[in-house]
């Protein structure tokens, strides 16, 4: 069962939906054509070339009536196969091609998605696999298209099913110089490729004195490249004649090898010298093969939470929950491809550590579920990293109640810091959890704001668009595990009720984001009413939200076994859920399961790992690989595990 307390006007509620709509698109959104003047073309091929650093991931794109496509290629006599495409847009989850524009010898084709299925438009005795430059200006217009090669006369085409008024792609991505896949790739060279809105761009760049070099946009990154002169005193970038492509491990990248290219044989990517760097032009994508143990670490005592960050020019470390006093919790630090112990810090029953940053201040707040001695008030603290001393030092104390969990995050350049309380010491479930804020001035947190939570067990922070979000899992009201968790937006200053779920005995929300689309993924530990057993092998739910109710609404249940944790993440293009299986009424002594999303089925079992009384799971990669850590709330064990990629 799902609640939602309406709390907002209607029209804020429609600029809510359009605000979180324009937040979740790509790099570059065209919006729907309307008639004006100041549409500006969007240049393609910047947006695949290296950017600081990295490519760009991908574009989305609504495209309405008239539209031009400019290009600038050569292609040589003998290489162009018969099935070769400069662009395409594929919606990924389907492997559907909605348009592409592919080449042959002597044919220009342009393929897209009609009313009625797949159709094409093709130009015959279009001669440009000939070694030289060409430019080139493929228009379309209701049933028409026109194709206009190096400022020539036009070729036009009348096709009686009209190109789509209306070519919406969410959800889907360009792919430059390729349909997605190894097959069809594009073999020649590519200087310009451009998308115009709204209009013909013939007039734009013809006549013109270069007119198989016009120029709309060309990107930086090739307008900069050293120019050689050629036959008709044509400016062309040197790698068309000194092009050489270095294969095996990886070589220097220096002036003189700027220019060329490198393929990695390994990980079948091909890489440009620009100079200094290695830039990625196409690599195969990685892919989770198998998981393998790769450590066993043991610990002071047994361990209910993971906590994984990096310190700068330190290194990567994990702060271990550890439910023993003495010694405490354990900071652990990546040495060599292996965790070795680094710091204890004196916690007691500790639940949960969070770190986080102010400024260029880090720090670290362990939730401890009860005091240094009967009778004392439990205090949490916040640790601050000293860069002097190269360790984690007591900064403030904070009075909670059996604290489970910290979460801390940032609205409007302001820190805050969630801490979920459980219960009293007397045993009372139904008590407030607090918001602390930091204070510039004090360089402290203080209170902000109380919330009247159950048994609270996990606080999760989370941004759609512009509005900013916290849901709780509340565990127990004193009498059931069956209650009513919610999911708060932040306004005027406070949390205010978003939405009430349903849940069983919660411990965990997990949110993460596929593409466009947004979930929320709830641990239900276990059923527990007044009268009846417990039950422990209940639903575990996967929620989405709901663009059109403003609400999250069911997506999948997944059976679980007193489920603590859901953890996400990415390898190459896939995306995985992996879940702490802790508990089945009898045993400790489970399999958790990981979970690949595999689009309209939803998330299905790929890997089951056996774990004893597991508690939490992290990801994390280092220089060594990928990886998966869980820890045990019944044995003073946690296990790494390597993702075997290939």
């Amino acid at each position: 069962m799902e609640g939602h307390q309406d709390l907002l006007p209607s029209s804020w509620l429609l600029t809510f939906l359009l605000l979180l709509l324009m937040s979740l698109t790509g790099s570059v959104t065209v919006v729907p054509w309307k008639p004006c003047t100041d549409l500006h073309p969007v240049d393609l091929l910047s947006r695949v070339l290296p950017r600081n650093g990295e490519a760009q991931a991908g574009v989305r794109m609504v495209q309405e009536g008239e539209f031009s496509i400019v290009a600038t290629v050569k292609m040589p006599h003998t290489r162009v196969k018969r099935n070769e495409y400069l662009l395409a847009v594929v919606k990924e989850d389907v492997n559907q091609l909605l348009l592409g524009l592919r080449f042959s010898k002597e044919k220009v084709h342009l393929i897209y998605q009609g009313s009625t299925g797949k159709e094409r438009l093709s130009f015959k005795r279009v001669r440009m696999a000939d070694n030289h430059w060409h430019s080139m200006v493929l228009a379309v217009s209701g049933h028409h298209a026109t194709l206009t090669l190096d400022c020539g006369i036009p070729l036009e085409l009348v096709h009686k099913q009209p190109f789509p008024s209306d070519l919406s792609t969410g959800g889907s991505r360009f792919h430059i110089g390729s349909r997605r896949k190894w097959k069809g790739l594009f073999s020649g060279l590519l200087r310009q490729l451009v998308l115009l809105p709204g209009s013909d761009a013939t007039s734009r760049v013809c006549p013109s004195s270069r007119p198989s070099l016009v120029e709309l946009s060309v990107p930086t990154f090739l307008s900069n490249l050293p120019a050689i002169s050629h036959m008709n005193d044509v400016l062309v970038p040197p790698y068309e004649t000194e092009v050489r492509v270095t294969l095996g491990s990886k070589p220097a990248c220096t002036a003189a090898e700027q220019g060329q290219l490198w393929f990695d044989t390994l990980k079948r990517g091909l890489f440009l010298c620009d100079g200094t760097y290695w830039h990625s032009m196409l690599q195969d994508k990685d892919r989770l093969d198998y998981v393998d143990d790769h450590q066993d670490l043991y610990t002071s005592s047994e361990t209910l939470d993971i906590e994984l960050f990096q310190i700068p020019s330190v290194g990567l470390f994990a702060a271990m929950a550890h439910r023993a006093t003495k010694p405490g919790s354990g900071i652990y630090r990546w040495s060599h491809g292996h965790f070795q112990l680094y710091q204890n810090i004196s916690t007691f029953k500790a639940q949960a550590w969070k770190q986080f940053t102010i400024g260029k201040k880090m720090f670290l707040a362990v939730s401890n579920s009860m005091g240094p001695a009967d009778g004392e008030p439990e205090l949490s603290v916040v640790y601050r990293w000293s860069n002097k001393r190269l360790k984690f030092v007591p900064y403030q104390t904070l009075e909670t109640h059996s604290a489970r969990d910290w979460e801390a995050f940032q609205i409007n350049n302001e820190a805050f810091l969630a801490v979920a309380n459980h219960r009293t010491e007397n045993g009372n479930h139904n008590i407030e959890s607090v918001v602390y804020k930091w204070n510039p001035g004090t360089k402290t947190f203080e209170v902000n704001q109380t919330i009247l939570t159950s048994g609270a067990y996990d606080w999760e922070f989370f941004t759609v668009g512009p509005y900013h979000f916290l849901a709780v899992a509340n565990a127990f009201d004193g009498t059931s595990t069956q209650t009513d968790s919610s999911i708060y937006i932040w306004l005027g200053g406070a949390f205010q009720v978003f939405q009430t779920i349903r849940t069983f005995g919660a411990t965990d929300w997990e949110m993460f984001q596929i593409g466009n689309r947004v979930f929320l993924a709830v641990a239900n530990g276990h059923m527990l009413c007044e009268k009846g057993p417990s039950l422990y092998t209940i639903n575990s739910t996967i929620y989405e939200l709901d663009m059109t109710t403003k609400m999250f609404l069911k997506f999948q249940d997944i059976v679980t076994y007193s489920a603590v944790d859901w953890e996400f993440f990415t390898v190459g293009d896939e995306h995985f859920l992996v879940v702490a299986n802790s508990y089945d009424g009898s045993s400790y002594s489970l399999n958790s399961v990981i979970y690949r999303w595999q689009g309209y089925e939803g998330f299905v079992p790929v890997h089951r790992l056996p774990t004893i009384g597991c508690s939490d799971w992290e990801f994390f990669t280092s220089a060594e690989g990928s990886y998966l850590m869980y820890s045990s709330a019944k044995a003073p064990l946690s296990k790494v595990f390597k993702l075997r990629i290939h």
